[in-house]
């Protein structure tokens, strides 16, 4: 384990890109004490209100915690949520010249309101459609113009229109071309169009999801797993199992289970886009795919435990590391 906590030394300054989804997270709190005359509905008297990025904007802020320089490709409205978006980008000197501005297109914004520590509801305030060929083009050009720079890339994918057959089918030959690993957080409906990526890091849900079976047991999980693995021709497929840990599927026929090192689970939004973060960090800095797998593990297993869209830092995760030699 001390061997380990020394490779995270290695994330200090890793290039990458992330193309994606960009979105903020939005948290209304507030206290409950009455229904609505109106519905039989509660009245959430707010009392604070905290913003994030969210989606890749997640897998971004997590990769500058942990210490990354990070090139953001993707997509916002002129608005109000975009512009926040961007200051917080300017506020952290993230490069912003890979996000383009989109006036018929709203920035996505994803509110959920908090009575009493209870999420109530999610309201999402989005366009799904594939974005326009002109910001794909520009999307493309701004990764042209990095790629010589950069260690690894990130596909972000939430079904938010960024990521296409089309941009899919410029970047993974160009990742290739270049020998620079791709890490993707799938959406199902663009399962095969994800075929010569480099690690895929579905959750349970979405494995059964892209290879339309069931896991029921280790059995079939590893027939997913494997599935998943050959459909692709990837070099890992890692399944986040939830409170089960994870498992790593390499293309030489390993396969890894790695349990999980969470004490106490509050919250696990955003946990997948801290996966994704030390993924693309640990396979950027050089390092074998089982490792890069156990300090994502052991990532997400500080994030959930914290309340909202969290990050850790470099420190933290080293010291847990070690607390668990």
């Amino acid at each position: 384990m001390d061997k380990l906590a020394r490779e995270i030394d290695k994330f200090k300054g890793v290039k990458i890109l992330v193309i994606g989804d960009l979105m903020i997270d939005e948290f209304i709190y507030g206290k409950v004490e009455r229904i609505s005359p109106e519905a039989p509905v509660p009245v959430v008297e707010v009392t604070s209100i905290t913003y994030a990025p969210g989606g890749a904007g997640n897998v971004i802020n997590n990769i500058y915690s942990l210490g990354g320089k990070i090139y953001p490709a993707g997509v916002i409205g002129d608005d109000g949520t975009g512009k926040k978006l961007l200051t917080d980008f300017k506020a952290k000197g993230v490069e912003i010249d890979g996000v383009v501005i989109d006036s018929e297109r709203p920035t996505t914004l994803k509110s959920r309101i908090i009575g009493h520590s209870q999420q109530i509801v999610r309201v999402d305030r989005e366009e799904r459609s594939n974005i326009d060929e002109w910001v794909c083009k520009q999307i493309l050009s701004f990764c042209r113009m990095v790629i010589e720079d950069i260690q690894s890339i990130v596909i972000s994918d939430y079904g938010k229109g960024v990521i296409n057959a089309r941009l899919l089918e410029e970047i993974i030959p160009l990742a290739k071309k270049h020998n620079l690993p791709i890490i993707v957080d799938p959406k199902e409906s663009h399962f095969l169009n994800y075929k010569g990526i480099t690690v895929i890091t579905p959750n349970l849900k979405e494995a059964e999801s892209l290879t339309r079976k069931k896991i029921v047991d280790d059995e079939s999980l590893i027939n997913v797993g494997k599935s998943i693995l050959a459909q692709l021709e990837a070099k890992g497929v890692l399944i986040t199992r939830g409170e089960d840990g994870m498992t790593l599927f390499e293309e030489n026929g390993d396969v890894t289970h790695i349990p999980t090192i969470a004490k106490e689970v509050y919250d696990v939004t955003g946990a997948g886009d801290t996966v994704v973060a030390v993924m693309a960090m640990a396979l950027g800095a050089g390092l074998d795919m089982k490792t890069c797998a156990r300090l994502s593990n052991c990532a997400a297993g500080i994030v959930v435990e914290k309340v909202g869209t969290a990050t850790l830092k470099i420190d933290e995760l080293q010291e847990r590391i070690k607390k668990l030699e």
